[in-house]
């Protein structure tokens, strides 16, 4: 059977409640019962001291025949609980006298809280103790207590003792514990209440603290089930700075994440089929041009097979430029695209590629433009430039170096129309192309995407805005 989080709460804190309670309980019942018995004690030894020292008072201004009857005369105002008993050292204890007034089921007042007991055989109480309280060191007086059970009632009995100078004599009182247990009892009650009320409060504050405690999580369990569903606008109120608040606040964490974690995959799947669709279309234009020219190389007349076989070649270089490119953007989006870096001269590398493409740019470097990078990718970035700027854009095409500063910055610019305002979101992405505001381009579109890739990976940027003609910053840092 599985039990609910917050029946396990209220349990546990009931079984915590209730279980200090009762410990309390009964230590602080230990302690004050053993606090009432000495209470008693000290007040029966007392009362033993006080007469004692003034029946040794009168022992001693007695005569020797005279000392027994003194004792007597003195315990008769004891009218129960009392025994005089005459010990020698050895010998069994004899009785001399013992209390001759029975007062059944009275209690004799005038000794405060000690009661003594009314008994007509106390040698029945004296004999389980006698070794305890029949002894007194020679030429001492010693008082001495024990408790024992009275074997007719069952009840406890306290024992206390004390013999006289120059005799044989001890006198023995016999007082009633019993008479405690109704305090003790009534403190048991008391006790019992006490630990009963506070168990109760107990539930009740374990009751409001389970549901406290159980409201938010079983909010946190349905905003789950309906995330899980797939509503991903799911949010719980955050309310206090506790556990469960914090457990809250990791909850709408995660599912504003995922959320965005979602729409980034279904913007990668558009992207995907998008890419998909336009490298079919890439690869489409080409082999439909080729497999229009095939039939052309049997042709009688040579200069229409000369025709067909530059068309040929020139889309077979086409296609193999896609087919490096997409290879390219497959390596990068693998994370296998590796950097070969060496020391590089910018202004060198912009001349050559300038070569390369001939496209003629007009460059110019200030400051220490030496970057340690990988030359191929660096170049591709250059060339790429250039070509887009020759192919999209008109002269005057300039090249700017900058290496004053921690970076180096390179600005490759053109005197053209510019970037479409709509485009600028979405140059560098690949198969962007601005066709429809440009004239005809038999570019694959992915020329800028690899460009930023190849930049990214050294640890730059590439940005592209508008000024008086597109204009293209590359900021590399100077240790790849």
């Amino acid at each position: 059977m599985r039990l609910s989080l917050r029946t396990r709460i209220v349990a546990a804190i009931v079984g915590v409640t209730t279980t200090a309670t009762a410990v309390m309980a009964f230590f602080a019942y230990r302690v004050q019962s053993e606090d009432v018995v000495q209470a008693f004690t000290i007040a029966a030894h007392s009362r033993m001291t006080t007469d004692g020292v003034e029946l040794q008072k009168k022992i001693d201004l007695a005569r020797p025949e005279e000392r027994t009857r003194v004792i007597l005369d003195d315990l008769e105002f004891t009218p129960a609980g009392w025994l005089l008993v005459a010990k020698s050292p050895g010998k069994p204890f004899v009785t001399i006298a013992r209390a001759s007034l029975v007062l059944a089921g009275s209690r004799i007042g005038y000794l405060g809280p000690p009661t003594m007991v009314i008994t007509e055989t106390p040698e029945k109480l004296l004999k389980p103790v006698e070794r305890e309280v029949l002894s007194a060191p020679f030429g001492q007086i010693t008082q001495n207590t024990a408790v024992t059970t009275d074997p007719d009632t069952g009840r406890p009995v306290l024992v206390v003792s004390r013999n006289f100078l120059d005799t044989d004599y001890f006198v023995v009182k016999f007082y009633d514990l019993g008479v405690l247990e109704t305090d003790l009892g009534a403190l048991r009650r008391n006790l019992g209440l006490i630990a009963l009320g506070v168990s109760v409060f107990g539930v009740g504050v374990a009751f409001l603290v389970g549901r406290r405690i159980g409201r938010p999580i079983k909010a946190l369990a349905t905003a789950a089930d309906e995330l899980g569903s797939g509503a991903l606008g799911t949010r719980v109120p955050v309310k206090g700075r506790d556990e469960v608040a914090a457990l809250a606040a990791s909850f709408n964490t995660m599912a504003a994440r995922l959320g965005e974690s979602i729409d980034e995959l279904h913007a990668k799947d558009r992207q995907q089929r998008r890419f998909v669709t336009d490298v079919a279309h890439d690869l489409r234009t080409p082999l439909a041009s080729m497999i229009a020219t095939v039939d052309s190389l049997d042709h009688a007349e040579p200069a229409t097979r000369t025709r067909a076989t530059e068309i040929l070649g020139t889309q077979a270089q086409r296609l193999a430029k896609l087919v490096e490119d997409l290879l390219e953007i497959a390596r990068f989006d693998a994370g296998k695209a590796d950097l070969r870096v060496a020391p590089v001269d910018l202004a060198d590398l912009v001349a050559d590629a300038a070569e390369v493409t001939g496209v003629e740019a007009a460059v110019t470097a200030s400051g220490d433009v030496t970057v340690v990078a990988d030359p191929r990718r660096v170049h591709t970035v250059v060339a790429n430039l250039l070509s887009n700027a020759a192919r999209h854009g008109a002269a005057p095409i300039s090249v700017a170096l900058d290496g004053t500063g921690d970076d180096v910055v390179l600005r490759v610019a053109d005197a053209g129309p510019g970037i479409p305002e709509d485009l600028l979101p979405i140059l560098f992405d690949r198969f962007a192309r601005g066709d429809h505001a440009r004239q005809a381009t038999e570019g694959s579109g992915l020329g800028l995407a690899i460009a930023r890739e190849n930049v990214l990976a050294h640890g730059g940027s590439l940005t592209a805005h508008n000024d008086g003609g597109a204009v293209f910053t590359v900021r590399l840092p100077r240790n790849a």
